[in-house]
């Protein structure tokens, strides 16, 4: 079902999305239109680095745009919080264990939002991308993890514990023998058979038989076209799961894997066969809208959705 698109009231708006190798940030006007934007090597290893980057990023922001000195924060974080603020399941190993968000809060003096980068990608894409036309958006990351976020009515649905959207680490559904799905490659989370072990960009390129995890490489070997339809078919089973539980209006796919333009066409065909339904899903298979501008598009919108 469509909904109305009211104009959002608020003022400016800045975001960043804090990533493994690089950070960006970005500034929005009121009307939500981008005015400013920078991207920087992220310093890896380093926490309170980390820290002081982000400060910085901010000042810089306001000296170029005074007018934006009482903008809304938020962080997109390669991970999430526990109960308690620490930082939980980050790639970014060195903020595992820290309360980034309330050290933000001391350094800045002013209250931020943060959330994983698969939660900012949805917000974005449910905001005014892929998804601004629908009330309920599932947003998936395909990249060198895989995660997942949603969106309802416009607000980010965490869920009772902040746990809605690991869609990345349940058993990759209807697993098939002869494809060696069973019991399935060990998880880093210490499970087996993840989905995220299928459907990560490193997880594609060893099926094509490369062991560096360039997925966008491993496409021009011979061997792809026989490991993309495993693919194709993995993808298909995993949606058709989030089809049947929350029957989503929309799914946008971010991600590197998520620019294979025959994925759109693929994996709608296949997911009929594992949806608890006679007839074909109303779901839409989307690309992000904005790209990989999508999760620092939705950190910047935090504040005000969760």
């Amino acid at each position: 079902m469509k909904q109305e698109r009211p104009g959002r009231p608020g003022g400016y708006r800045w975001g960043v999305d804090l990533g493994g190798t690089k950070t960006e940030a970005i500034l929005l006007n009121p009307q939500g239109q981008a005015i400013w934007g920078q991207r920087v090597p992220t310093p890896r290893g380093h926490y309170q680095a980390t820290l002081h980057q982000i400060g910085a990023l901010l000042q810089a922001a306001r000296q170029a745009h005074p007018r934006a000195r009482h903008c809304s924060i938020g962080i997109g974080i390669p991970g999430s919080l526990d109960e308690q603020g620490i930082v939980r399941n980050a790639n970014s190993t060195w903020l595992i264990g820290h309360a980034m968000r309330d050290d933000l809060q001391a350094l800045l003096g002013e209250p931020i939002a943060m959330a994983n980068d698969a939660n900012c990608l949805a917000l974005s894409e449910a905001e005014d991308g892929a998804g601004a036309d629908f009330s309920c958006v599932f947003a998936v990351i395909l990249g060198t993890g895989v995660g997942a976020g949603l969106v309802v009515n416009r607000k980010l649905w965490a869920g009772a514990g902040g746990l809605a959207g690991e869609w990345g680490h349940v058993s990759l559904p209807w697993p098939r023998v002869d494809w060696g799905e069973v019991p399935g490659p060990r998880c880093w989370c210490l499970r087996h058979a993840c989905i995220e072990c299928f459907l990560s960009g490193p997880a594609l390129a060893r099926d094509i038989g490369r062991n560096d995890g360039n997925a966008q490489a491993a496409l021009n070997d011979p061997r792809a076209p026989e490991a993309l339809e495993r693919f194709y078919d993995r993808l298909a089973r995993a949606l058709a799961m989030v089809i049947n539980i929350i029957d989503p209006e929309v799914i946008v796919l971010g991600g590197g894997l998520s620019q294979l333009a025959a994925i759109y066409d693929e994996v709608p065909a296949r997911w009929q066969a594992w949806v608890f339904s006679n007839r074909q899903p109303k779901t839409r298979l989307r690309p992000a809208l904005h790209g990989d501008a999508s999760g620092v598009r939705g950190a910047a919108w935090l504040l005000e959705s969760v």
